[in-house]
């Protein structure tokens, strides 16, 4: 949206009207990718198109932004009926022939734009509350999130840096303090043709510990999933050394389809390769398999395996215990992560968690952001 709005003067268009109007362009791009998400074909062009268009009739006019961005993004009729739930969802319930409802709390919301005094007090409340609503998405259950919170959320997820934590390498480096390398210290007396110099000294390095996600997909923790795949995507093209599985009634290696770029691509990619998504729950049996093909020949070990999952478990609880024991003595730390951990009232009464407590080195919760921030800093320090 590069034009000013009508019977504005470009002279007249202020550092803050230009902030809005970038505001404007990632709400109405935000909007887009939601509508892709949804099943409609949308395409560069189309996106391109629809921010000329809206530009031309201009967003403070939510009617015609509704009808300049329903023809230009929708390519059929069977595209209509999705679009109006998206506009209605990212938008708060604006469009053509309606009257404006309050958008959702989370929403980003764009400041009118003012002449004269009291524009910068202006500017601060809506900065101040942009602020607040994501400091309340950030602390929101993810299972509770309406479809607009959940694509804002999405952008929070594209700002984390997950790191790898570090260990001790094997090999040995120069460095200034540490042992003396008596081989090198020799090397530099004989090029200097035994005259004395200095004493050189090494000392282990340090290298990323490889992370292992494993990811309950099952029926009870789909609210979740989508949310955990987008955290693994961040692991895994952040460079950290990191392998992701999802676990149900099968276990699934998905890192290979979260390397790509683009999280909505990814994620998609992901979701067409778990056969089992929103099925049972054999987590002892997906662990089992787990350590006998990947975990026993190297990955899990020295690794800090993240299990993201709620404890239901349709097979044995003990044989979850004994699959979580045997994790432990392979991986350096295993961390389990429970959506139901951060809610208020909650205990850990089911089986399956009570069996595998006892070789769990940390129990965390996983319910929003903020507990997958603090689950990314454990991790980085573990």
């Amino acid at each position: 949206m590069s034009s000013p709005p009508p019977g504005m003067p470009a002279q007249a268009l202020t550092l803050r009207h230009r902030e809005v109007l970038h505001q404007a362009d990632e709400m109405l791009l935000g909007f887009a990718r939601a509508l892709r998400s949804a099943g409609v074909a949308v395409t560069a062009d189309r996106e391109r198109t629809m921010l000329e268009a809206v530009a031309a009739v201009g967003f403070h006019d939510m009617g015609a932004t509704y009808l300049a961005a329903r023809a230009t993004l929708c390519g059929s009729p069977a595209d209509l009926e999705r679009y109006d739930q998206v506009f209605v969802a990212w938008f708060g319930g604006v469009r053509a022939g309606h009257s404006p409802k309050p958008p959702p709390a989370a929403a980003v919301q764009v400041a009118p734009l003012h002449d004269g005094e009291g524009d910068g007090e202006a500017t601060g409340e809506s900065i101040h509350a942009i602020a607040s609503a994501t400091e309340v998405l950030r602390h929101r259950d993810v299972a509770t999130m309406s479809l607009a919170e959940r694509t804002a959320l999405a952008g929070l997820f594209a700002k984390l840096a997950p790191q790898a934590p570090q260990r001790r390498a094997h090999r040995h480096t120069p460095a200034h303090r540490g042992r003396v390398d008596a081989r090198a210290t020799l090397r530099e007396e004989l090029r200097r043709m035994g005259e004395p110099g200095s004493i050189r000294r090494r000392r282990r390095g340090l290298r990323p510990r490889r992370i292992v996600l494993l990811i309950d997909v099952s029926g009870s923790m789909t609210s979740y999933a989508d949310s955990l795949l987008r955290l693994a995507h961040r692991y895994v093209t952040n460079g950290t050394p990191v392998e992701v599985f999802t676990v149900g009634t099968r276990l699934t290696h998905v890192t290979r389809a979260l390397r790509q770029k683009d999280p909505e691509r990814a994620l998609v990619t992901a979701g067409s390769m778990v056969p089992d998504w929103s099925g049972g729950t054999r987590l002892a049996q997906g662990l089992a398999i787990f350590q006998q093909r990947w975990g026993r020949r190297g990955l899990a070990r020295g690794a800090v395996v993240v299990l993201f999952s709620d404890g239901w478990e349709r097979d044995d609880p003990q044989a979850l215990g004994e699959q979580v024991r045997r994790l432990q003595l392979l991986a350096h730390r295993v961390i389990w992560s429970n959506p139901h951990r951060g809610k208020d009232g909650y205990l850990p009464v089911q089986q399956g968690i009570v069996a595998a407590l006892p070789f769990v080195d940390d129990f965390v919760s996983g319910h929003s952001m903020a507990a997958f921030e603090d689950l990314i800093g454990m991790v980085a320090h573990a």
